[in-house]
């Protein structure tokens, strides 16, 4: 079949055997094809092969291709040049009869050669039967080609983290979809569990509803929230405290929030990740339902301390403030080496509430407190200001000063609350403990590899040459965790959780401290004592 590459200002290049070779056909631009130059249908100046400039009328060129059509197909011959105006006249109006045998002679050719032209395509392109010629056929190329996709999961080359966050969001969708508070249905008893659907009444619902006892497995949860263990333990326990209804929330501004909050923790770190601060908020929970506080929130209390929990460290890189600091980060130079960290994710928090509008039905001045209130929850939770904090709780406890009917002194209890339960790992029961030792333990061995790498000074605990988990974990808990626990013990008169929390920090250290002289070959009366608990760790 004759091609036409193009119609004005182009070449066209005719390629068939029936016209003796190929013809060159240049169309000058210049031209307009309304030009009086050329008159009614007549072609524009064509230059042939050899240089001869002719003026063909367009019927002769039209019977010349159909010419050309029929001699390929082998159904007529070429036209005699001796024929009259009125025979060419007849050729250019061909009778109805005629031009329906045509169409339905096309209409086989057509069929004939697209099952030729399906064996001879091998990438979804059209190959004509012209050597050089090569086009392209609409539709050729589905939306989604599924011979890359099968190739793809066959060679393992849709990474794993990738399959995770399609899974979350899926189990996210799942529950979205089929809650019956998004469809107006609001059940506002405390036990209601209407924002979990079917997908999560099973194992996940029989642990929430143990989610106020301390030996609750984050790890098991998460596993069966598919990765939503934030997200999931959030929404449940703001159905439990009715804060949706008493703050008159949008569900999906809520949703889009708690979302948002969870996908901007890094999964990579070992530690602090989503599921560090669904352990957070779990623990949060439990000190919020402690006798001595409970009876004393109020819900804007309740609803800043979930909030700072599960926000308090949003966005962490997976390594600590000196190493911002003398690397340089751009967010040292941003909060001028104070508070980087803490400073990084409130901003972050206020940032996503904004982003998502949850407060945004609140007026400004209510809205500009809660943000200013969970700054301040979760600056609390910098390290370095932790003799800070532990000597104004004790100097509260002695002068017997706490008065929980004023917000100032709420505001504070909920900072050493939110305190405890960040640092709370040494606290639990020691499966779990032991698991969340081995995590900042490998965090902080990251962090001294990179140190490593890049030639910088290594940070204290992050050798992992001459900084074993024990030793980490026995100074850890001796400098940090047992004064600032000792003092909560004391402000909740003993409680039964209390209790049992000092029970596993002092069981929890000794193990430790069996494990860090088990694979040392000889120590002095000194360290037997210090193996029985009885020492002062160097």
């Amino acid at each position: 079949m004759p091609v036409l590459d193009g119609l004005w200002g182009a070449d066209i290049r005719l390629q068939d055997t029936s016209l003796g070779g190929v013809v060159d056909v240049s169309v000058c631009p210049e031209d307009a094809p309304s030009s009086t130059v050329w008159g009614p249908l007549r072609t524009p100046p064509v230059t042939c092969g050899g240089g001869l400039s002719l003026a063909l009328e367009l019927p002769a060129l039209i019977r010349q291709l159909r010419a050309a059509w029929r001699a390929r197909r082998g159904g007529a011959q070429s036209p005699p040049k001796d024929r009259t105006e009125e025979e060419e006249e007849e050729d250019w109006v061909e009778p109805e009869e005629e031009e329906e045998e045509e169409e339905v002679e096309e209409v086989k050719l057509e069929a004939q050669e697209k099952k030729s032209l399906q064996k001879e395509e091998a990438d979804g392109r059209l190959r004509t039967r012209h050597a050089g010629v090569l086009l392209e056929r609409r539709g050729s190329y589905p939306l989604i080609d599924l011979r890359i996709l099968n190739t793809s999961a066959q060679q393992g080359e849709v990474e794993s983290c990738t399959r995770r966050k399609v899974k979350r969001l899926h189990s996210f969708q799942r529950y979205c979809h089929a809650s019956r508070l998004l469809r107006g249905l609001v059940a506002h008893s405390p036990g209601s569990m209407h924002l979990l659907d079917d997908h999560y009444l099973g194992q996940a619902g029989h642990m929430l509803s143990k989610v106020s006892t301390w030996n609750f497995d984050i790890f098991l949860f998460d596993r069966l929230t598919n990765g939503n263990s934030l997200v999931t333990l959030m929404c449940h326990l703001f159905n439990v405290y009715d804060l949706v209804h008493h703050f008159q929330l949008d569900m999906v501004k809520l949703h889009r929030f708690l979302g948002m909050v969870q996908e901007d923790y890094h999964s990579q770190n070992p530690y602090h990740n989503a599921v560090h601060a669904a352990d957070v908020t779990q623990a949060m929970y439990c000190y919020l339902k402690e006798p001595k506080l409970a009876e004393q929130l109020s819900p804007l209390d309740i609803f800043l301390g979930l909030m700072a929990a599960a926000a308090h460290d949003v966005d962490h890189p997976g390594v600590n403030q000196p190493f911002l600091i003398k690397t340089q980060h751009h967010l040292a130079s941003l909060y001028q080496n104070t508070s980087v960290l803490e400073s990084h994710h409130w901003r972050s928090t206020v940032g996503m509430l904004r982003e998502s509008g949850l407060l945004s039905h609140l007026p400004p001045d209510m809205s500009q407190d809660i943000e200013q209130q969970l700054g301040s929850l979760i600056l609390a939770t910098d390290i370095s200001r932790q003799n800070e904090f532990v000597l104004s709780f004790r100097e509260h406890l002695d002068n017997q000063s706490l008065d929980l009917q004023l917000a100032s002194h709420r505001h504070f209890i909920l900072q050493i609350a939110l305190k405890c339960a960040d640092v709370c790992n040494p606290c639990r029961a020691w499966e779990l403990s032991r698991q969340w030792s081995e995590r900042v333990c490998e965090e902080f061995y990251r962090q001294g590899d990179l140190e490593r790498k890049f030639d910088l000074e290594i940070s204290p605990l992050c050798d992992q040459q001459t900084d074993s988990v024990p030793a980490i974990q026995i100074g850890f808990i001796s400098y940090i965790v047992e004064p600032l626990f000792d003092e909560w013990h004391r402000f909740t008169e003993a409680s039964l959780l209390s209790q049992t929390m000092m029970g596993h920090m002092h069981k929890n250290k000794a193990r430790w401290v069996r494990l860090r002289y088990a694979h040392t070959p000889s120590h002095t009366e000194d360290e037997e004592s210090e193996r029985k608990g009885e020492g002062d760790i160097p």
